[in-house]
Formats: structure tokens, sequence, C-alpha cells
């Protein structure tokens, strides 16, 4: 390979140049990339891509991201890792970051997606965010630019949507650009070693050129490679699928902890016992399902389409009924100890949808002190990862005040390494008001001197 291979290589999708050649250009900085999103996976994304070709610029609407990330610093919390790599590579002028995606998006020979798709209050996927982003990519595409999307939309977006969207906005035509949908997949305080290859990449092209030229790139980030698929849609139906089973699996997990008391058993020995034969493989009950993923996606099928989906649809009203049967259990064990919970005090601990992530979306801790403060409880909360708790209906208190806080009721909703240091014996004795402890995640021991209703185990004293 000469350096003239290597000169001649301006952009991937469409390259006459060998796949040797292509490669060695994307690693040496040679080939541009703009990555659109720079939040809690996107600057991972745009970081691991900045460390292996050293030539990447992230756009961001919000000025203060993109200051910090010009500044060297870091705004996604608790990501092992990042903050370093960011500073690096800042440093070493591979990564910069901008306002502009249009400009952005002039300069780029590869444009990455990762930006949000919420939800509106009528569950509907709302792809505003996506459409502005594809718009400002239509307006600088070039020919033999590559687009990929990774953020999770419903299948047929990237073919349907996101294609007419570019063609429209750069008069050009897919065969002169190139378009894949390659999912993220990546867990929040696990990011760069997600990215770089806990997992093969999906890769899936609106043609076969465009999987070809996503499938080089990813190839070269990714330490497992990837899994070229069929189509664009079908790479979106990989990620929406794999949420899909979460939701149904804990799902049918919630509803046989309902089951806990009539039986007599517990129910989480008998699913942890089932698990043992190799075509079971049942998840954990527990007070509601959170994140900014798994209790979206099941929408991404039911609404756009008109095939049924009453499997889908039961599975989130299972899971959505969870924070309720919670209460029911403080409810059931303050009247046990001839209290009602309308004059009682409880205190959640773990607001977060999961320990040692900051995030709050759809956690169940926000239902959960919904219904009890409608109930007429004092309701407060107890969060290390937390500043503030507006989006809950509770008054935050402080975890080394715990032991100090009379309540009446305790939920352990969110196990945070930093419960582990709670003395519960100690907490039983100083308070004498004490009635019940719900385990929402199976993490207390069953010799705690108090009574303890662990979900899908039922009471133990």
């Amino acid at each position: 390979m000469t350096d003239t291979d290597i000169a001649s290589v301006e952009a991937l999708y469409d390259s006459t140049a060998s796949s040797e050649a292509q490669s060695h250009a994307f690693r040496s900085s040679e080939i541009p990339v703009a990555v659109y999103g720079l939040g809690k996976m996107g600057l991972p994304l745009a970081s691991v891509f900045a460390e292996t070709s050293g030539n990447i610029t992230g756009a961001d609407v919000d000025p203060d991201v993109v200051e910090t990330i010009n500044n060297g610093n870091c705004h996604v919390k608790r990501e092992p890792g990042l903050p370093e790599l960011v500073d690096d590579l800042v440093d070493e002028q591979a990564l910069q970051a901008t306002t502009e995606p249009r400009n952005a998006a002039d300069d780029a020979s590869v444009h990455v997606i990762i930006v949000p798709t919420p939800i509106t209050d009528e569950k509907e996927p709302d792809l505003a965010i996506l459409d502005t982003v594809v718009e400002d990519i239509g307006n600088g595409l070039d020919p033999g630019d590559l687009v990929i999307v990774e953020c999770t939309v419903p299948p047929q977006t990237t073919e349907k949507r996101v294609l007419p969207a570019l063609e429209d906005a750069s008069g050009l035509s897919l065969g002169d650009f190139g378009l894949a949908f390659c999912p993220e997949r990546t867990s929040s305080g696990r990011a760069l070693e997600d990215i770089r290859g806990a997992y093969p990449k999906v890769v899936g092209g609106v043609d076969n050129e465009s999987t070809r030229a996503a499938s080089l790139i990813y190839e070269q980030i990714n330490e497992q490679g990837v899994l070229p698929v069929s189509d664009a849609t079908t790479a979106e139906a990989v990620k929406v699928f794999e949420g899909l089973y979460r939701d149904v699996n804990i799902a049918l997990a919630n509803e046989l902890a309902t089951f806990t008391n009539e039986l007599g058993i517990d129910v989480n020995e008998a699913i942890e016992t089932a698990n043992t034969q190799p075509f079971c493989d049942i998840h954990d009950p527990g007070p509601g399902v959170g994140g900014h993923c798994i209790p979206y996606y099941p929408y991404f099928l039911i609404k756009p389409f008109e095939t049924e989906s009453p499997l889908l649809e039961t599975a989130r009203d299972v899971n959505d009924l969870m924070p309720e049967f919670t209460v029911e259990k403080v409810r059931e064990g303050l009247q046990a100890d001839g209290k009602s919970l309308e004059d009682s005090t409880v205190a959640i601990l773990g607001l977060t949808y999961r320990p040692g992530v900051e995030e709050i979306r759809a956690s169940p801790s926000i239902a959960i002190s919904e219904l009890l403060d409608a109930s007429g409880a004092d309701v407060y909360g107890v969060d290390p990862m937390l500043d503030s708790v507006e989006e809950f209906a509770l008054e935050q208190v402080p975890l080394s005040d715990l032991d100090e806080f009379p309540v009446d009721a305790l939920i352990l909703v969110t196990p945070h390494e930093d419960f582990g240091d709670i003395n519960w014996d100690d907490i039983h004795r100083n308070y004498n008001s004490l009635s019940v402890v719900i385990d929402g995640r199976q993490t207390l021991e069953d010799d705690l001197e108090l009574c303890k209703y662990t979900i899908g185990g039922g009471y133990s004293e």
C-alpha cells in the first residue's frame, strides 16, 4: 500500500480503494467523522472514535456541554475512564465539539447520529430531534459520505424516514451517499468497555455498500467485530427486540411475585432454581421498570404499526403496576402493626432507576412517591446520587441522617452501594416506630431483627 493509495481515500462509501487502504485512512485521521449528540452515550462513542481515528467533531446544541468538552472536561458522570480519555483527546486535538451541527456536517465524511428518542404523553415515539439532525446533515452531505444512525428508533425509520429526508435536503440520491443503522448497545457505567467490544456491533445498511462501509468502520473500534444483518430495518428491530425481551421477561417475574402470599413460597427461590435448567432464564422481580430504554421501546412497535401486540401491552401494564403493588405491601405492613398509611411516615431508599447511575427517567420511585403522597403519608427520599428530587413527591434527606429520622416504613427500591453500610439492626432498635421494610431487590439479609417484606420472597421476621 503506497502513500498515494492512502491519500486517495477521502470517503469510504463507494470507494475504489482497497479495504486495507480505507481502514488505514480511517485510522490515520484522513476521514473526518462527526458525532451528533454528546450525551451520556454520545460522548463515550465520540471518544472511542477519536482514540481510533483522531479526527472527530462532536456536535451538541447545549453550549455548556460543548464548552466543557473543549476545555478538556467531561460532563458525563460516573463513567469509568471517560474523563481522562476526553482530557487526553482534546489535548491531542483528536476531539473537538461545536454547537453548530451544520458546520460539522460540511466538514465530515462520516456522520454518526446518537440523539434521544423520547415518547410523548400519548406514548408515541417523538422523532423531532432526529429529524432536525438529519436535516442538518443533509444540508452538508457530499457524494461518498456515510450516515450512521445509532439512536434507538422504531423499525423502518432509517429507510422510510431518514433516507428520504437526506435525499430531499441534499439533492443527492442513495448511491451518491450511504446510510446504515448500527444500534447503540451500551450501558451506563461501562460505556467505554461496551463500545470497544464487550459485544459485537450490529450493522445493517439500506444497501449492501452501506453495510460494507459501516462494517469497516466499526471493525476498527470494536474488538468483537461486527454482525452484519440483511438491512437497516433488521438492525433497528434487533435493538428494539433486546429491550422487549427484557420488559416481557421482567413482567413474567413480577406477575409470579404477586403469587407469593397465596402460594406460601419464596417465589424468588423457585425462579432461581428453575433457572438452573438451561432453557429457563426468568429475570428478577422488583418494584417497577425504569430507565430510558426498557419502559419505552415497546411503544416503538405498539404505536407505529397496525399489528396487534397484546403481549407487549400486557407486559407494560404489569410492570407499570408494580409501584402500586409495592405501596400496597407498605399499607399491609402498617395495618398489621395497627397503623394507617395516611398517618405514617415512609422513606424511600434509592430514587434512581439503577444502582450507581444518576438517571431517574421512568424510575419506579417516582410513581411510588406519588402514590404514597396521594395516600396522605409523609414521604422522604434518600439517594446519594442525586442533588435534586424535584421530580419526586417527597422531601430529600441525606443518608447520614437516616438512623436519626424516625419512620414507620422503609422501601428499598434501588440498592446503591452506599446503602451497604446501613446497620439495619441499629435502625430497628432506634426506630420504635418502624413497622415494615420493603425489600424491592432481594438485597437485605433474612435474619434482620425487623419485619421485612421482599418482593417475590414474602414476609420474614
